[in-house]
């Protein structure tokens, strides 16, 4: 971003920032450039493989060696892929952090933000500029890092070794649902540096905030989006479906009662016990692939609504304290 193009305090804001702007968007070309070799480096293998006449689900004599080690290629680009989607989830903590910390936090710890607000720049102006940046940045950024890994995702499908959607750190790396948690980040470690105004604790604020968001949208999430259930009579084989996110395994009773996965589990005579508890069908409740954007836009949902009410509040706590 050219900081000729800004003006007042956004400019401002680049200007103090621009190592860690530039030193971010490097590390995110190289991840880039990271996955697209390998992926390149494996679909090149894959040719080679195909062109020596083996097999992997009918290994010859002779085979052993390349069979090994087209797998061996496909394992790893697959691994890969899921050691990105850690970087995802990790990467809206390290916005949030750098927030709360370096950007305001730390001006309000040293004092340095009264030298903006003596030139014209009134508190309101100053935090919607430490806010205005960041956001604009994460959502062009995040945006394109969630889109290439969309694209290094589908790339797994055509292996042995696929990324099922549903795994959380294939699920919250693609999809709108990364850049909402960035955003709510943002917005949390705005609002810790401006209540605490001391860099570091805000910092640690911010993380623990963002890991409480995580763990509760993990347990909830299966129910921000009706589950699909199948059924089968008592006896009969369920079929899992495939591709999907399979939530809970029971029973049902006539009447309709649910029972759970676990009862009889431990009896002799499984189906005499099943009998005994008036099981007539066996059910399961599952979210198939065609949820995944539902289930990701009612999150992002979620998170948005989130995000502004900690800018808000964050707004107000700057006007209370500097009225």
């Amino acid at each position: 971003m050219s900081t000729l193009a800004l003006r007042g305090p956004a400019r401002i804001v680049v200007r103090q920032h621009r190592l860690v702007l530039w030193t971010t968007g490097a590390l995110a070309l190289a991840g880039i450039a990271l996955l697209a070799g390998a992926w390149w480096w494996t679909s090149r293998t894959g040719d080679a493989f195909a062109g020596t006449g083996c097999s992997v689900e009918h290994t010859v004599r002779g085979c052993g060696i390349d069979v090994r080690h087209f797998l061996s290629v496909e394992l790893h680009f697959s691994r890969l892929v899921r050691y990105a989607g850690v970087v995802m989830m990790v990467l809206p903590a390290l916005i949030g952090v750098f927030v709360a910390g370096p950007m305001i936090g730390r001006e309000l710890e040293d004092g340095t933000y009264r030298l903006s607000w003596s030139q014209s720049v009134t508190p309101a102006r100053w935090l919607a500029a430490k806010l205005a940046v960041p956001a604009v940045l994460t959502v062009a950024g995040v945006s394109v890092l969630s889109a290439v890994f969309a694209w290094a995702w589908s790339r797994t499908s055509g292996t042995h070794y696929p990324a099922p959607w549903f795994e959380w750190e294939v699920y919250g790396a693609m999809g709108p649902a990364p850049v909402g948690h960035a955003l709510l980040c943002l917005a949390l470690g705005a609002l810790a540096g401006l209540l605490i105004r001391r860099a570091l604790p805000a910092m640690a604020v911010t993380v623990v905030a963002y890991s409480a968001v995580i763990v509760v949208l993990n347990s909830v999430r299966h129910g921000l989006w009706p589950l699909r259930t199948d059924t089968v009579p008592l006896g009969s084989e369920i079929r899992y479906p495939s591709v999907a996110a399979d939530v809970a395994v029971g029973w049902v009773t006539g009447d309709g009662t649910r029972l759970s996965g676990t009862t009889c589990t431990e009896a002799a005579d499984t189906a005499a016990c099943l009998v005994r508890h008036g099981a007539t069908a066996r059910y399961i409740d599952y979210h198939p692939a065609s949820h995944f954007w539902p289930l990701q836009l009612v999150e992002t949902g979620i998170l948005l609504v989130l995000a502004a009410a900690a800018v808000a509040l964050a707004f107000r706590v700057l006007r209370r304290r500097h009225a």
